[in-house]
């Protein structure tokens, strides 16, 4: 199966979005899935340039809307592997909402984060996400606030399926987004994906990686440097 399109890359050179597209490319092929049969709903940001690299069926939607539209094309055709992508700006900040109730419903989706810690495309400012204390474009003297987790909202709202990998270990993302897609119910997939020009200083991510899903969600929540399929049921 190819998944390739003729249309250049034009991501930053050492943006972890090489990796990520490499990845998709790798599961959706280990799991068989023709190009036909997968769609992909875009959020907006650099990321979501891969509408325009990768050989599926994709729908470009609105900013932190991903994920209801997705759940839409599931329940128009439950026969597609349904894939809604977003950057954290996306899914943890413009539509977290979505994010709580696809994940309450245990709709059969994935969703793919693509956190690079703040709104990249816009120039470096500051989400839902970003590190407190960590300074932007739109906070100079750094974050005041916590940070939201993807991965603790998914968990206390009923994933059944969570997962957070590093964008540049390529086999692992591969592998675990392959798991996330053949998975039946809601799945959550954040790639740490720091941006090489405006959160370039969190490049260097540090997690331990799990050998296995844990059983106690408590165990998890509040947890940022635990890497692997963190939770499925």
């Amino acid at each position: 199966m190819n998944y390739d399109t003729n249309q250049e890359i034009t991501w930053c050179p050492g943006c972890a979005g090489y990796g990520f597209l490499t990845a998709l490319k790798n599961a959706l092929t280990k799991a068989n899935v023709e190009p036909k049969d997968a769609v992909v709903v875009y959020d907006i940001g650099c990321s979501a340039n891969a509408i325009n690299f990768l050989n599926t069926s994709g729908v470009a939607s609105l900013h932190g809307r991903s994920i209801p539209f997705a759940v839409g094309v599931k329940m128009a055709n439950p026969n597609l592997t349904v894939i809604a992508q977003g950057g954290e700006g996306g899914i943890v900040t413009e539509g977290a909402n979505h994010l709580i109730h696809a994940a309450q419903r245990n709709d059969d989706i994935t969703v793919i984060i693509n956190n690079n810690f703040v709104f990249a495309l816009t120039t470096g400012q500051a989400s839902s996400a970003t590190p407190k204390g960590f300074k932007t474009r739109s906070t100079p003297e750094g974050n005041p606030h916590e940070p939201l987790s993807a991965v603790d909202l998914a968990l206390v709202s009923g994933a059944s399926f969570v997962a957070r990998t590093f964008a540049f270990d390529i086999e692992k993302t591969s592998e675990i987004i392959y798991q996330a897609i053949t998975h039946k119910g809601f799945s959550l997939v954040e790639i740490i994906q720091p941006c090489v020009v405006w959160t370039k200083d969190l490049v260097k991510q540090e997690g331990v990686w799990m050998k296995k899903p844990l059983e106690i969600k408590l165990d998890i929540i509040g947890k940022s440097n635990l890497w692997g399929v963190l939770f499925k049921s």
